[in-house]
């Protein structure tokens, strides 16, 4: 694991070892119901939605049967996402210890975006 990995790793742990309990059950990501009423739209949300759906379509790299390919293909619009993700929370967030892992996403993101690249670029793709 890079370094940047772990300091982001790190930082996400620290974020969630002061958020609120965790949940007893968790049955997946589908109908995270349950939480009350759903917030209005804001902003942040509408843009993290947008991001998402990029992210998402973008994924969706034709295949080529190469798995090292193919990988760094699909990772590349996976690891943009990340820093879209980021910039929304850069926008809108305001917890110090977030904005701070959003940084390191947005450093260690871009430079693997980088290094996907040139190494796609070298294998002629």
């Amino acid at each position: 694991m890079r370094p940047t990995h772990i300091l982001a790793a790190a930082a996400l742990a620290a974020a969630f070892a002061t958020a609120a309990p965790a949940q007893t059950q968790h049955t997946g990501h589908a109908g995270h119901t349950g939480h009350g009423a759903a917030p209005a739209e804001t902003p942040a949300t509408a843009a993290f939605r947008a991001s998402n759906a990029a992210m998402h379509a973008a994924m969706d790299v034709p295949f080529t049967g190469d798995a090292d390919v193919d990988f760094v293909r699909g990772m590349i619009p996976h690891h943009e996402g990340a820093v879209a993700m980021a910039r929304i929370v850069l926008e809108h967030g305001s917890d110090p210890a977030v904005r701070a892992l959003a940084e390191q996403v947005i450093a260690a993101q871009e430079a693997e975006i980088a290094w996907m690249r040139g190494w796609l670029a070298a294998k002629g793709y």
